[in-house]
C-alpha cells in the first residue's frame, strides 16, 4: 500500500513527484533542497543551505511519523566536494548514533543552483 507524505515544514514539489512516499513501513523521501519552506528564501552559503536541508529532512520524516532515528540511508548531493568538512559536521549534529548509510557525490547543478541536496529512506518500526 502507497502512502504519500507532505507537510508545510518542508519546501513543496518543484515538479511532478511527492516530497515523500511510504511503502510497507519503508519511507523514500525526495531530494530536499535549502529553500526555506516558510519563506521560500534560499540561503547564501554551504553552511547555511546544509543546516536549511538537514532541517527540511528532519520535518520531513516526522511529518511521516519517525524520526531522524529511523533514517537508514542518506544521498548527499554537493555542488564541490571541496565543502564535504563543512556539510560533515552539520549532518553530525543531526545524525550522531547508529548513523545511517551514505552516499555523497560531487554534482555539475542542482535544482535552482543551490549548493547542496539530500535525500533519504526511513523506515517505520513495527
Amino acid at each position: 500500500m502507497k502512502k504519500i507524505i507532505s507537510t508545510e515544514k518542508a519546501p513543496a514539489a518543484i515538479g511532478p513527484y511527492s516530497q515523500a512516499v511510504e511503502v510497507n513501513g519503508v519511507i523514500f523521501a525526495s531530494g530536499q533542497i535549502p529553500v526555506n519552506p516558510a519563506t521560500g528564501e534560499i540561503p547564501e552559503g554551504i553552511e547555511a543551505q546544509a543546516e536549511q536541508v538537514l532541517s527540511n529532512v528532519k520535518n520531513l520524516v516526522e511529518a511521516a511519523g519517525v524520526s531522524l532515528a529511523q533514517v537508514v540511508k542518506t544521498t548527499v548531493f554537493i555542488k564541490n566536494m571541496d565543502d564535504f568538512g563543512t556539510v560533515n559536521a552539520i549532518y553530525s549534529r543531526y545524525f550522531q548514533n547508529d548513523c545511517p548509510a551514505r552516499s555523497c557525490v560531487e554534482v555539475a547543478r542542482l535544482p535552482k543552483d543551490v549548493l547542496m541536496e539530500m535525500e533519504v529512506i526511513a523506515f517505520r518500526e513495527a
